[in-house]
């Protein structure tokens, strides 16, 4: 890898790093409205995240082909940094659900520049290890979005909790300075739409077990990243600032867990190591759950500790599967899948996080292990037929 294309990954590292902790917020953001507001409506807002990404990403496509990927890249930044300014300044709930649209069309532009940078700049090992070492970063995102908020929320400034957001603008900033200068190799721009002969490409068996795959994966990573804490404050009695933790700790292991695979991954077939991560994902959550079921009043410390691991066998998937295909997508469609890519992620994590409200709401959320068992055994499944196929 030349001296330029390691000054490219640390941008994209920051990127993601910037919007894990804007989407991932979410956890916080439940916290502190479910007094007010009940878990059923909390499960709609990540709508006003997930629907206009989904949206933007679709009719975005033939515009990110003709600007560039990174300018599509500095726009969303921009967006950013705008809206967490104005975000700690409007104290409406409405405002809410604008600045989460807003989140949701910056990250739909930044997913598929980001990722579509990765595919033009890297090759076959070493674009597995950086999409890792990318989505490593969003790990961290996670982790550094509750601990700081959850330090913020217990301190006597908590009630100045959004004022967080302007730390994460001021991050955007510097980004925006340390990318401008950075040399990308560009995507052709086509004469003709990007959409064009999209119809059968998408027919494809791989390429529609791998989407089926992805909204999964988005669905399971929404029901642990978003809904850990009130499973931790609601049925392991933590208070708020030790709930949050819970968020912190699995994407602290997460962080681990892709920063690992990106360096194993350049020595180990993915569909083994896919393998290796799932069956350990089923013990521990089917661990989690004889012990909420049979031992809770024994085993409660047990779980507050035990559930977090899973970041550690949950994170290399997403990655994995995502470089996996894209290594053997034509140039010339990848701003198409990539973004389907995002419509199915979006529509995952929106899905996900309804799930998980239902459950909570229907006050079945000590079937919170098992409720994400049943999701997995589905990509489990379909794993062996993405393999088979390519």
């Amino acid at each position: 890898m030349n001296a330029n294309k390691s000054k490219l990954t640390l941008p994209l590292i920051l990127s993601f790093l910037i919007f894990s902790m804007l989407l991932n917020s979410m956890g916080v953001i439940i916290l502190q409205l479910s007094e007010k507001i009940s878990y059923k409506g909390l499960g709609f807002l990540e709508s006003f995240k997930d629907i206009p990404m989904a949206l933007v990403s679709l009719f975005c496509v033939n515009l990110i082909s003709k600007t560039g990927n990174k300018n599509a890249l500095t726009f969303s930044l921009i967006f950013i940094i705008i809206s967490c300014f104005a975000l700690p300044l409007v104290d409406t709930f409405w405002f809410f659900k604008i600045w989460l649209s807003i989140i949701g069309v910056s990250f739909a532009l930044a997913k598929i520049a980001v990722f579509s940078i990765i595919k033009t700049n890297f090759r076959d090992g070493h674009l597995a290890s950086v999409m890792s070492r990318v989505e490593a970063s969003f790990m961290i995102g996670i982790f550094i979005v509750n601990i700081g908020f959850g330090s913020l929320l217990s301190s006597d400034y908590a009630s100045l909790w959004k004022y967080g957001f302007w730390l994460i603008a001021i991050l955007s900033i510097i980004t925006l300075f340390i990318l401008w200068p950075v040399k990308i190799d560009e995507i052709t721009s086509q004469s003709k739409s990007v959409f064009s002969g999209g119809t059968k490409f998408l027919r494809s068996p791989k390429i529609i077990y791998f989407f089926i795959i992805i909204f999964l994966m988005v669905f399971v990573e929404q029901s642990f990243n978003s809904w850990l804490p009130s499973f931790y404050k609601n049925n392991l009695k933590v208070n708020s600032y030790f709930a949050l933790q819970s968020s912190a700790f699995l994407a602290l292991f997460s962080f681990f867990g892709r920063l690992i695979t990106s360096k194993l991954i350049l020595h180990f077939h993915w569909f083994r190591f896919v393998t290796i991560c799932l069956i350990f994902l089923f013990l521990i959550l089917g661990i989690s759950q004889i012990l909420i079921t049979y031992f809770y009043d024994n085993a409660r410390l047990v779980l507050i500790f035990l559930i977090p691991f899973t970041g550690l066998f949950l994170s290399p998937l997403y990655p994995l599967y995502n470089s996996e295909v894209l290594n053997k997508i034509p140039t010339e469609r990848t701003h198409f899948f990539l973004s389907i890519v995002v419509i199915c992620s979006s529509l995952g994590s929106s899905m996900g996080s309804l799930y998980m409200a239902m459950i909570f709401y229907e006050k079945l959320s000590y079937f919170y292990p098992l409720c994400i068992i049943l999701p997995l055994l589905i990509i489990f499944g379909l794993t062996f037929f993405l393999n088979k196929n390519f």
